[in-house]
């Protein structure tokens, strides 16, 4: 005899809705406080005024229109960082060796910089595509040893950066490669000739109002025409199915090991474009130079993260983190180390990953137990009906 269906009582089945993004607003609020509190209370451990700390930070980054031009100097390299490392999340390919596709993409808009001898806008043009360009081969590098060896690319993109810092402390060691000339047979500096003004990204503005750079302009198309791309395109829906699931993707006719490498080489291109504004604006001097990534490859890949690799959430979340770098240079008048501005990011960065982590993970257990106790109320009616 065919039984009837029993129906389900929706309270034993809990379905996600609103009520799950509410409740990662309020975990982060509180995890965020939570960081902040912690971060004091590392500032007061160190002998130090957790409020003069703060109020440094301010002035440093949003207090006057001068620390909003450098805070946005910052924005705009940690923000391409981040949309590269969307896209190459978006198609399931971990990426997190930006750093030193930064550091290449400076050192290979600094050669075509420096070596061409060409004036106007066109020779500012070929530093960003061969910057573009160099970052986009340092990650395809990655993308071959994964193809033709089975590299992991997580492991391969990271100890890469390691490289990439060997070879741009060489260029700028090297007399024949991007070594500063001598001048009247002085002393030479491991840095690299500055760039002509051709070279150079403009600003809208004149100090000491607030000045927009070229390079934050990019950032933000970017981050615009990337968020569209992804959304609403054939090619953004490929690579969203690709991230999901590769087997299915390949069943629908996507290539997943063309469409992955394509992925890694953009995300590196990007990286690249970082390094070429920080080698073109105020921030690098102008100059190629050991040290001149700074870790914004780190931390554009924290910004992505943060953002959960949505690139127009990591519009604001670049702007928090570029405060924090322009602000964190003002600690060193009160005393306080300037590693703690590292710690406070890190502790800002799990208190805005972690809520919605834990929330996901206690709403699968939920579920799963619904799911449990449903199907045992479904056997125990059954075997009364039998009965």
């Amino acid at each position: 005899m065919r039984l009837p269906s029993l129906p389900i009582a929706p309270a034993l089945v809990r379905q996600p809705g609103a009520t799950h993004g509410w409740r990662v607003a309020g975990a982060t609020v509180a995890s965020v406080a939570i960081a902040l509190a912690l971060s004091a209370g590392l500032i007061a451990w160190t002998g130090d005024s957790p409020i003069a700390s703060a109020r440094a930070i301010y002035d440093g980054s949003v207090a006057s229109q001068d620390a909003w031009t450098t805070t946005l100097l910052y924005v705009a390299p940690l923000l391409l960082v981040a949309v590269g490392s969307c896209i190459s999340s978006s198609a399931g390919v971990f990426n997190i060796g930006q750093e030193g596709q930064v550091m290449i993409g400076a050192l290979t808009g600094a050669w075509v910089g420096l070596r061409l001898a060409i004036s106007g806008p066109v020779l500012l043009v070929l530093v960003a595509l061969a910057a573009a360009v160099g970052g986009a081969m340092w990650a395809g590098l990655c993308a071959l040893m994964h193809r033709t060896r089975g590299v992991n690319v997580v492991v391969s993109t990271l100890l890469m950066t390691f490289i990439a810092a060997q070879v741009v402390s060489y260029a700028v060691n090297t007399s024949w490669f991007l070594q500063e000339s001598r001048m009247n047979g002085g002393l030479v500096s491991s840095e690299s000739n500055q760039l002509p003004s051709a070279a150079r990204l403009g600003s809208f503005g004149h100090y000491p109002d607030l000045r927009i750079n070229g390079g934050l302009i990019i950032a933000l198309v970017a981050a615009a025409v990337v968020a569209l791309l992804l959304a609403r395109s054939r090619w953004g829906f490929r690579l969203r199915l690709r991230g999901l699931n590769p087997r299915v993707a390949q069943h629908a006719g996507v290539r997943v090991v063309a469409l992955g490498a394509i992925a890694l080489m953009i995300s590196g291109a990007f990286a690249g474009l970082a390094g070429m504004v920080l080698l073109t604006t105020p921030v690098g001097t102008n100059r190629l130079q050991p040290n001149i990534s700074g870790n914004i490859g780190w931390d554009g890949l924290l910004v992505a993260l943060v953002a959960r690799q949505r690139p127009v959430v990591a519009i604001p979340v670049a702007l928090l983190f570029g405060a924090l770098r322009s602000g964190g240079g003002f600690l060193a008048a009160t005393g306080v180390p300037p590693y703690l501005v590292d710690v406070v990011k890190s502790l800002l960065v799990l208190a805005f990953v972690l809520p919605g982590v834990l929330v996901t993970m206690l709403d699968r257990r939920t579920r799963a137990a619904s799911s449990t106790r449903s199907v045992t109320s479904r056997a125990v009616v059954t075997n009364e009906v039998v009965a």
